[in-house]
């Protein structure tokens, strides 16, 4: 009987703890979206067509930009992300690159684990391949991160 009351004491007291917490400033506090986010649109703020916060040197906000999608579907194959970022990379556009290569990398964890081991990471190759690539694009070796793409392609075969 005394559990009860206890749960029935914390559970009232939620909406309580959570409307005490303060928010950031500018944050709309019906919707918790930042200035600029429109909720279910998929755009938010801030925007950028260049790589960053990839890796620490890198990084220059704690709110990673919103970047370009590439023209593929949504749920396209890892080689279709692939295509996509060394097409990017070889036009420029790091963003994009960025966003492909990150897509590509979902796709590829893509995986079944026994249960309660989630927390061990993947040993596919690929993933490892992407992963490289990635921190080819951080330090702004483009070419380099192409040839990494290019064998990425070979292994998602």
């Amino acid at each position: 009987m005394m559990m009860r009351r206890v749960a029935v004491v914390l559970v009232g007291m939620i909406p309580t703890l959570a409307s005490a917490q303060p928010l950031p400033p500018g944050i709309n506090p019906e919707t918790g979206a930042r200035p600029g986010n429109e909720i279910g649109t998929g755009s938010s703020l801030p925007l950028s067509d260049k790589a960053s916060n990839i890796a620490p040197g890198d990084t220059t906000s704690v709110i990673a930009p919103n970047l370009p999608s590439p023209p593929i579907g949504e749920n396209a194959p890892v080689q279709d992300y692939l295509m996509a970022a060394r097409s990017a990379l070889l036009l420029g556009r790091t963003g994009e690159a960025q966003q492909a290569l990150e897509m590509a990398e979902t796709r590829a964890l893509d995986r079944s684990v026994p249960l309660f081991q989630t927390n061990v990471a993947s040993k596919n190759p690929l993933v490892e391949e992407v992963t490289q690539a990635l921190q080819a694009l951080s330090v702004g070796d483009r070419g380099r991160a192409v040839q990494i793409i290019e064998a990425a392609l070979a292994l998602a075969q």
